[in-house]
């Protein structure tokens, strides 16, 4: 693909932020995945030329965290968490129920593009297990049947808001953009913290 002098702007804007340009590895790979959707060979060549690195280097970070996707995604990536906590709460059957309710296999996409999947390893919610992530937004204290409304809502273009963070939830482009540092104003909107992560704070400052 060919960027635009306006995503190429962007790009520069991003490196501008940094002492040293390479820090701007991350929110770069996450700005070409709003672009397409996924991280794509040339974005990777072109953060590269920018940065001064190797392609090799670029793919290594790329690879390495699982935030960056090497394949399109749904227009919502619902990621369920499967660990301990989450799995015992249920994380795994909601796990095993969406994907048959969806048709898809591991970490598949459904057939309108509008949905995809993948287990994950942690979503650093454990007050609320089980959690499910929606394009990185939190959704709290889940059942295999509200995440099967979870995911027919978003099919039907109309996702219920998020537990915590935006009223509204954002596609996976506009999320990713969000990522990289571009501020879509909704930084502050909805409810931040919830009451049983209040409540373990409380406590972890010697409150009754």
């Amino acid at each position: 693909m060919a960027f635009t002098s306006e995503q190429i702007s962007i790009m520069d804007s991003i490196i501008a932020r940094y002492p040293r340009k390479r820090s701007a590895i991350m929110p770069l790979l996450h700005y070409v995945q709003s672009i397409d959707g996924y991280v794509t060979n040339e974005g990777i060549e072109l953060i590269g030329q920018k940065l001064d690195l190797a392609t090799a280097e670029v793919t290594a970070v790329s690879t390495f965290y699982t935030q960056y996707k090497s394949k399109p995604v749904g227009e919502y990536h619902v990621g369920i968490c499967t660990n301990t906590l989450c799995a015992v709460m249920g994380g795994d059957l909601i796990f095993d129920a969406v994907k048959e309710h969806l048709a898809i296999e591991n970490d598949g996409v459904t057939s309108d593009g509008k949905v995809s999947v993948e287990h994950i390893e942690c979503n650093a919610a454990c007050d609320y297990a089980p959690v499910v992530m929606v394009n990185w937004e939190f959704y709290d204290n889940q059942t295999v049947q509200s995440v099967k409304d979870l995911v027919d809502g978003a099919r039907a273009g109309n996702p219920p808001a998020p537990t915590r963070g935006p009223k509204t939830l954002r596609s996976w482009k506009q999320n990713s953009a969000v990522l990289a540092g571009i501020s879509d104003g909704l930084a502050n909107e909805g409810l931040q913290a919830g009451e049983p992560t209040l409540l373990g704070l409380k406590k972890a400052k010697g409150g009754a």
